[in-house]
């Protein structure tokens, strides 16, 4: 069996301790770093499976961490995901924008964070679906078998959850769906996650989409469809 393996980068040593012991437990080989400039060390030396990464590190912070990661061809498809104590929806979108494939609110308890893990590498591991289905909305462009969105013919970076959110949208114009059914479609039923989860994502997707942002519509009390076609 392949053994895959997580870099923990936490600058609080008690946390870091907890959360490698139980991704250890759970058969997860652990590597850590305290600070962001070792974070892009330690990525550098050896590509881990999935990052696990905090927002505020000392030397360098985790935005700025995600950023460089995910300018490096190296890199680029790393998986992410965010740890941040910031009750703060704005560094939650940014992070998500950025490219962070998921993101956790501190506290959270070990269930929860080995749930969130084990889902973001089902993820990256069942791909994009086989359908080759490529959408054209006006300047608009979203091809999942391509897992590519061009804005006015520009390629804008999309998370592998974000272009799923937005192809099933863009699939079925005018529907609606609930925080729920996108979840299930999106990122499979068996995964732990929360409505404001879902929000966020949206969030992240609308901002880029830059002119076509009012393409994803709110429906108040029920949930998110795509514009009705003119």
């Amino acid at each position: 069996m392949n053994v895959q393996t997580v870099l923990v980068v936490e600058d609080e040593a008690d946390i870091r301790e907890v959360v490698a012991f139980n991704l250890k437990r759970e058969g997860y080989t652990v590597r850590t770093a305290a600070d962001g400039v070792a974070a892009l060390e330690a990525c550098r030396s050896g590509l881990p499976d999935l990052v696990l990464l905090d927002v505020m590190l000392p030397r360098m912070d985790g935005l700025e961490v995600l950023r460089r990661l995910r300018a490096d061809a190296a890199t680029k498809k790393l998986p992410i995901l965010m740890l941040s104590a910031k009750d703060s929806e704005s560094d939650i979108v940014l992070g998500l924008g950025l490219g962070a494939d998921d993101y956790l609110a501190k506290p959270f308890s070990p269930r929860e964070l080995v749930a969130r893990v084990q889902a973001v590498m089902r993820r990256i591991a069942r791909g994009a679906p086989d359908a080759g289905e490529r959408i054209t909305r006006r300047g608009l462009v979203v091809d999942i078998a391509r897992h590519e969105v061009l804005v006015d013919g520009a390629p804008v970076v999309f998370t592998a959850t974000q272009l799923k959110l937005l192809h099933h949208l863009a699939s079925h114009p005018g529907r609606v769906f609930t925080r729920e059914q996108l979840l299930a479609r999106a990122v499979g039923p068996d995964v732990v996650v929360t409505d404001r989860n879902v929000d966020v994502h949206l969030r992240a997707i609308r901002q880029k989409l830059g002119p076509y942002a009012s393409e994803i519509e709110t429906v108040r009390g029920v949930g998110y469809r795509f514009a009705d076609a003119e």
